[in-house]
């Protein structure tokens, strides 16, 4: 298992380390635990779109912690002080907080992470944070462990992006380029995928690199696959994750399933693929 601390891993993110991770939505601790022990450095658990509750949650948190990854947990949003609590309280190294728009709410979202005086978040003991290292060994370094991630997925969090990037406590800036498209309407303007190399979001996007390296916030985002990985290291994001474990099902089985059709019509005995969800 990793020993490494938050403030490590963070450091090692804002020196340009890439640090490759995956979503959960399977609400599955047998996924969770495979995943950890798959050679990613994180795992989040997306309480925001996945049908998990606190009790899955828990068990998931316990998942990826026998791997040695790092956990994150997107909540439902910046008002969501009890998953934010419970998140944390479970164990996990950090939060995703979702539809940011203004700095007022950036603010609200870092606050429900941190103990007093930096933030609002309640102490209590004992909880699974707080086994390993005590009360006192845990809570007053809590504070510079914990990871505050922020999503940048509205036209209006990219107008706001000056103020939102310059509140303090804000770790990662998360872009989420499927609802900005949306928000910005060019799921209307272009042609799948046309959008998401459209001048306009690169526009988004720029301005986005451009306040986070003017605050040191660690830059992070959502692809599905590989195929961009790459550019997006070129342009300092660092915190990437490439799909979510669904994600990687899907994927893998198709691949299985191209194969064996294949190797039947290789043999003259034909099979073709049910209907799937793949694109």
């Amino acid at each position: 298992m990793s020993t490494q601390s938050g403030a490590e891993f963070k450091a090692e993110l804002r020196n340009g380390s890439p640090k490759m991770g995956l979503f959960l939505n399977s609400a599955s601790a047998t996924v969770a635990e495979q995943l950890a022990h798959s050679g990613y450095d994180w795992l989040l658990v997306d309480a925001q779109h996945g049908p998990m509750g606190y009790e899955k949650l828990s068990a998931m948190l316990c998942a990826i912690a026998s791997g040695g990854a790092k956990s994150m947990v997107r909540v439902a949003g910046y008002g969501d002080r009890q998953g934010i609590q419970q998140a944390l309280d479970l164990g996990a190294d950090g939060v995703l907080v979702p539809y940011i728009n203004t700095a007022e709410e950036a603010r609200q979202a870092v606050s429900c992470c941190l103990y007093p005086t930096a933030g609002t978040r309640s102490v209590y003991f004992p909880q699974r944070s707080t086994n390993k290292a005590g009360l006192l060994g845990y809570v007053p370094n809590a504070n510079k462990n914990i990871m505050v991630a922020l999503q940048v997925e509205t036209h209006d969090c990219i107008k706001n992006m000056a103020e939102i990037a310059a509140v303090p406590g804000v770790d990662i800036l998360f872009l989420g380029q499927n609802d900005l498209c949306m928000s910005m309407g060019l799921f209307e303007t272009y042609v799948f995928p046309e959008m998401y190399t459209s001048p306009e979001l690169l526009a988004a996007t720029s301005t986005l690199i451009e306040e986070a390296k003017k605050n040191n916030v660690i830059l992070g985002l959502f692809l599905f696959g590989t195929a961009r990985v790459g550019e997006f290291l070129d342009k300092g994001f660092t915190f990437i994750s490439i799909g979510n474990d669904l994600h990687h099902i899907l994927t893998q089985t198709g691949a299985h399933v191209a194969a064996l059709e294949s190797i039947g019509a290789e043999k003259g005995k034909p099979w073709s693929r049910r209907p799937t969800s793949l694109l």
